[in-house]
């Protein structure tokens, strides 16, 4: 079984190199964040073309989720069915039926633009809307796994200059204490665990080289429970889709189980 994560950065703009990295790499399941598009205008017929199912859940112009499986996908939910009233389209999840049926989730985290924003306390908000969401829920689903732009470098390492991002958007200890809050509920981060020294990055800035002068973090993230994590083979960044023409600013993270 391969699962991965993208922040695509606009499926319009990119749907190109999705079909082609996914024609290369075949995963099992894929996440995808920031899509940009509603569901009516996602070009869904092309990826289907290659044996995916797909769910989404969209917005115009702005964030949106979706999620690719070569197995069925049921109990497809959108957002956090906690009642409360939020228009951006941030977090998707479904039981893929495989052998071995799973759930799995796409969660775009918002960024929080900066300290002084209204930016930055509703992430804040929004990460433990999702905390308490996942601990309702954890007991039902059994076996799964979580990806997605989590806009969290969880430490130092992850960060190409960390006394510039200390205590920046991002790197504040508010964000990384709800990102932690992931692994309290039992759900355990692949890449680190699989690589405790790597200082690669997901995320580099469009602007002023940040990629050619690896300027960039770790922010993109893959979580599973504990039987899970304990199939891990493989987990590795593709910074190889960071890039050539038009590529998004992210790279995907992927996972691979026995």
């Amino acid at each position: 079984m391969k699962v991965a994560t993208w922040n695509i950065n606009g499926i319009k703009a990119r749907h190109d190199r999705l079909r082609a990295w996914l024609s290369a790499h075949e995963p099992d399941v894929l996440c995808l964040q920031e899509i940009k598009s509603i569901d009516e205008a996602f070009p869904g017929e092309v990826f289907e073309s290659l044996g995916y199912r797909l769910a989404t859940y969209g917005q115009k112009g702005y964030n949106g989720v979706a999620l690719f499986s070569r197995h069925p996908l049921e109990d497809v939910t959108r957002g956090f069915e906690d009642g409360e009233d939020d228009e951006q389209a941030r977090f998707i999840g479904a039981t893929v039926m495989a052998d071995r049926p799973f759930r799995v989730m796409s969660a775009y985290c918002p960024n929080g633009g900066s300290l002084d924003s209204d930016k930055y306390p509703y992430k804040l908000a929004w990460y433990d809307r999702m905390l308490r969401f996942l601990d309702k829920k954890r007991t039902a689903w059994g076996d799964a796994v979580l990806m997605g732009d989590f806009n969290v470098a969880p430490a130092d390492i992850d960060v190409h200059d960390p006394e510039a991002w200390c205590g920046q958007v991002s790197c504040t200890a508010a964000e990384r204490q709800r990102w932690e809050g992931i692994g309290a509920l039992g759900m355990r981060e692949i890449f680190r665990e699989m690589h405790p020294d790597d200082s690669s990055y997901t995320w580099w800035d469009y602007r002023q080289l940040g990629f050619p002068k690896n300027k960039g973090m770790r922010i993109d993230h893959i979580f599973t429970t504990q039987n899970l994590a304990d199939r891990v083979t493989a987990c590795y960044i593709d910074r190889q889709e960071r890039k050539g023409k038009k590529p998004s600013d992210h790279a995907p993270v992927v996972a691979e189980f026995d």
